[in-house]
């Protein structure tokens, strides 16, 4: 395809008034938004990891949400888009297996590099001698692999590391590496979700049901502050606010990619969308409407930021190991007393270390791991019921 019908076909995408056609395919900057996002998140957290004070987004929205918040709201509203688009073209063995590798492999490096090389390094350099590191107390480098690797957060610290050194471990009162990682048994849970949705294909000939479960938890949302109590008793997960507002944002973002052919894609909507985000944040409403309009937004945006910036996230997605990564890099640059060249030196050296994690966990062991989605499971229920009835056939005969 030449450049200018590449151009082309961008011009009329961009003029498109559904969202399925606008966001067809790569050619948008999605990619680039996750990675602006997970640098926000690093951004909201050098506050506390810096001891600079409160975020003050707090202030601005009326004590609704963080600017880290609001880049956590973001992910999910992509995720939920990216990952029911995904569920539409896959089997429910393809999906799960193409979820596992996108999401464990990494987060289980993050938890082997802070408990065997991070950790000791900052013990040794304390002046305690590293046999004592595996041996003392029950709060060890082992424990913080095992009470961790299923992405349900049992610990998040090693011994008493940090809890000295750094504000935020002063401030807390422990040992801290990374509070980050909590999201991620929230977005693994939503995947599950999909994942059942997939098996009894949902998705494909009854898609009505994602809005109505949006829907279902908008209303839950909206009770939320008068209390919770009836539906913990019937279904006790969702009596925690962050599932509520986590798996709202999600699955509004799942909604829209199942109905991307019905939903208009126009500047007006778009710009429309800005206005009731940016209002909810300072006026109320962000954690209702402010989330509807703020999915509708970043979509928008991934089509209309300029054709050029579309490369950045295409190819390589780093924005999972930035986000991995960033409160471990501040935690430790924080250690170093690097927080005392004050708040942006900070948090832009943590940004660039981070960035560089995040490059060689791309390289080294996200994308490799991607390689496998067609290998084994990834070829799907009908492939492996195939090969069995192959197999048993051959023994037949």
């Amino acid at each position: 395809m030449s450049a200018g019908t590449v151009s082309a076909e961008a011009d009329r995408r961009a003029g498109s008034t559904v969202l399925a056609e606008a966001l067809v395919g790569h050619r948008n900057s999605l990619g680039l938004i996750r990675l602006v996002l997970a640098l926000l998140v690093i951004l909201d957290h050098a506050f506390p990891l810096g001891d600079f004070g409160a975020d003050p987004f707090w202030a601005y929205t009326r004590g609704q949400t963080s600017l880290g918040g609001i880049a956590v709201a973001g992910f999910f509203a992509i995720s939920g888009y990216l990952i029911a688009k995904s569920g539409m073209s896959a089997d429910v063995l393809q999906f799960l297996w193409r979820r596992i590798l996108r999401i464990f492999p990494a987060y289980w490096l993050i938890l082997l590099i802070t408990a065997l090389i991070v950790a000791p390094i900052i013990w040794w350099s304390e002046g305690r001698g590293l046999s004592n590191y595996f041996t003392v107390g029950g709060n060890g480098p082992v424990n913080y692999f095992t009470a961790n690797w299923t992405l349900t957060i049992g610990t998040y610290g090693i011994h008493d590391l940090l809890a000295d050194s750094t504000p935020y471990g002063r401030e807390v009162g422990g040992s801290v590496f990374n509070g980050s990682i909590w999201t991620l048994s929230y977005e693994w849970g939503l995947y599950l979700v999909i994942a059942v949705l997939v098996a009894f294909g949902v998705l494909r000939s009854a898609r009505i049901v994602v809005p109505l479960l949006a829907a279902f938890f908008l209303v839950l949302q909206m009770i939320a502050p008068i209390g919770l109590e009836n539906v913990q008793a019937i279904i006790p997960p969702l009596a925690d606010p962050h599932a509520i507002a986590l798996g709202l944002t999600f699955l509004i973002g799942a909604a829209f990619a199942t109905y991307a052919d019905r939903i208009p894609f126009n500047n007006g909507l778009g710009a429309l969308s800005l206005v009731v985000l940016v209002a909810s944040l300072r006026v109320g409403g962000f954690a209702t409407v402010g989330t509807i309009a703020g999915a509708y937004f970043v979509l928008f945006l991934a089509v209309r930021l300029p054709r050029w910036l579309q490369w950045i996230g295409q190819k390589n997605d780093y924005s999972y190991g930035v986000y991995l990564y960033g409160f471990l890099v501040q935690q430790v640059t924080a250690h170093l007393g690097w927080y005392k060249l004050g708040y942006i030196p900070y948090a832009l050296i943590a940004m660039i270390i981070s960035f560089g994690c995040a490059w060689v966990s791309w390289h080294v062991v996200e994308r490799p791991a991607m390689a496998l989605k067609s290998w084994g499971p990834g070829r799907g229920i009908s492939h492996w019921r195939e090969f069995a009835m192959s197999r048993w056939r051959a023994r037949q005969e």
